[in-house]
């Protein structure tokens, strides 16, 4: 048993800056740092593009609200935006004290550049790397503080939950394959987003929605998961992501016969509209066939050519280099292959604005709650600075609960149940894993992309259901305990397939259009019926769905145009 005050599970933006909050406001009080992989291998150093805040003349607050509110198809809490907004400059001066290297001007001040959706260049950066230098800025000074311990590659498998208020976590220790139980007054969860549900897909392999499944299975609702971003331009046939600094920069997106087709769809912002309306147009210049062909299938061609090489070395320099490695392509000379391609998880676990969920002393921050800034679509260059508002949030709210808490204690009931389920009951069949996880995939990426349909999505509910129902006669091919990827790659799947039920259910039951949820059998918004959060509750069969107002301080909704 170890023993803390409190556990922070993820070590990426959110979760390492809810540590450095606690440690600065207290010494004494002790940290668990608990990750899958090593700090600096987390996904958030896979975030290129920058991060949103208001810091220059001409811009403003209400202009960066207004802006998240629209871009989010009306489906954000305002309360929440607003909140968020007003801190968001505060942490960029914050890493910028701490020594993350942000790009400069030329007169020495904080560069800043256009996203998709912003009307305003408020996005801060650092390069192409942003993720990356905030990952290590936020690492190197959390190892100032003897309060705080790591313990890295420890895979999270259940909350220990009683008298409505945690206890604690349960982990494997991956080294040895042993089942550790942390003892813990207050938990984080900051285990990131979902987007292996998908198999073309940004992100990085171990992002399997762990912390959003667990969460679920304990009787915390998930909220508004039939949202799911598909980012613009994907290099193909990796996924790896081109970011949107790429049009940021002054990049076009031209289909075979060389137009700039976002004249059509978005003929006020272009390249820069916000990512649903961007993917979606994509999406039809291939169907419609407008889209260039390889081996590799379709494609969009992203022109970075007219940039002259100085000026893509400076500011996109990991893209070129991505480029030339995974595609053969230099932007320099000649135009990228990109199509659409998951992104993000709009939703995940619910919380209120302060990241408290419906346990006491548990929260969740980061991609793997749903806050509610993003609503149906969320903006570029809002979800790093996301992690460190609300990193600071949650590490402040823990803190204040874990210095007033009873001494937490976790049921032997739990330890044992816990040992048996990973050891005793998992991967006694003869199914594999790995090919239900590819079918997942394949199902995902057919019938919950960027259009759906009524009957698509039935299908896909039928086939993950028998995906359940296989997955229950899974075999773990590694019997040994030391690094056994099989038991992790097989749990990771039990996650997934949860997840999966809960974003196809939510996306049938939605009989509207709104953000990155494109319906054909039903194109518009609906609000009379459908302004408002989905709720998803675990049953141990199908999901029960309930249904929560979006709050509204400031704006009505309108119709979206860029």
């Amino acid at each position: 048993m170890i023993e803390c005050d409190i556990a922070i599970v993820g070590t990426g933006l959110a979760g390492m800056r809810a540590g450095v909050e606690i440690a600065e406001k207290s010494r004494k009080v002790s940290v668990a740092l608990i990750s899958k992989t090593y700090p600096i291998r987390c996904h958030s150093v896979c975030a290129e593009g920058g991060s949103a805040a208001v810091l220059r003349e001409g811009d403003s607050f209400e202009l960066h609200e207004w802006d998240t509110v629209k871009g989010s198809d009306f489906l954000a809490d305002q309360d929440v935006v607003e909140f968020f907004v007003r801190e968001c400059p505060k942490e960029i001066i914050r890493l910028e004290n701490w020594g993350c290297p942000w790009s400069r001007t030329a007169d020495g001040k904080i560069a800043q550049r256009a996203f998709g959706g912003q009307s305003f260049p408020r996005t801060v950066f650092a390069a192409d790397r942003t993720g990356f230098h905030e990952v290590h800025t936020l690492y190197e000074r959390l190892l100032s503080y003897e309060n705080v311990e790591f313990f890295n590659e420890f895979f999270l498998t259940n909350l220990a939950i009683a008298d409505g208020r945690i206890q604690g976590i349960s982990a494997i220790d991956l080294k040895n394959g042993d089942l550790e139980f942390f003892k813990a007054k207050a938990v984080i969860l900051a285990t990131g987003g979902a987007g292996r549900l998908y198999g073309f897909t940004t992100y990085s392999h171990q992002v399997t929605g762990d912390g959003i499944a667990i969460a679920y299975r304990c009787g915390i609702p998930l909220k508004d998961m039939e949202f799911m971003q598909f980012h613009p331009t994907g290099l193909i046939p990796s996924g790896i992501l081109m970011t949107e600094a790429c049009r940021g920069e002054g990049g076009y997106l031209r289909n075979r016969l060389g137009e700039r087709f976002m004249q059509k769809y978005a003929p006020e912002k272009m390249e820069l509209a916000p990512r649903d309306v961007v993917a979606r147009a994509m999406w039809k210049e291939i169907i419609e066939g407008r889209g260039f062909e390889s081996e590799h299938g379709p494609y969009i061609a992203l022109d970075l050519t007219h940039l002259g090489e100085e000026k893509i070395e400076e500011r996109l320099p990991m893209i070129r280099e991505a480029a030339i490695k995974f595609a053969g392509v230099d932007p320099v000379e000649e135009p990228i292959p990109v199509k659409p391609v998951q992104h993000y998880t709009m939703g995940g676990i619910h919380t209120n604005m302060f990241t408290e969920t419906p346990v006491k002393g548990l929260f969740a921050v980061g991609e793997c709650a749903c806050i509610s800034i993003h609503g149906a679509n969320r903006l570029g260059s809002n979800s790093t600075v996301e992690c460190l508002v609300f990193g600071r949030v949650a590490g402040e709210r823990a803190l204040k609960f874990a210095e007033n808490a009873k001494e937490p204690e976790i049921p032997k009931n739990f330890i044992k149940e816990e040992e048996s389920r990973i050891y005793d009951k998992i991967g006694k069949g003869d199914e594999n894993p790995h090919a239900i996880k590819k079918r997942l995939n394949e199902v995902m990426d057919t019938h919950l992309w960027i259009f759906r349909t009524g009957e698509g999505l039935k299908e896909a509910l039928r086939e993950i259901r028998e995906l359940k129902r296989r997955y229950e006669r899974v075999v773990i091919s590694d019997s040994s305990r030391k690094f056994n990827v099989a038991l992790l790659s097989t749990l990771e799947v039990g996650y997934l397939l949860d997840l999966a039920e809960v974003v196809a259910m939510g996306a049938l039951l939605r009989t509207e259009s709104r953000g990155a949820h494109y319906r054909l059998d039903y194109p518009a918004r609906d609000d009379e019926h459908w302004l408002k959060h989905t709720l998803a509750y675990y049953t141990g069969k199908e999901p029960r769905f309930e249904y929560l107002p979006v709050t509204i301080t400031k704006w009505k909704p309108v119709e979206r145009k860029y």
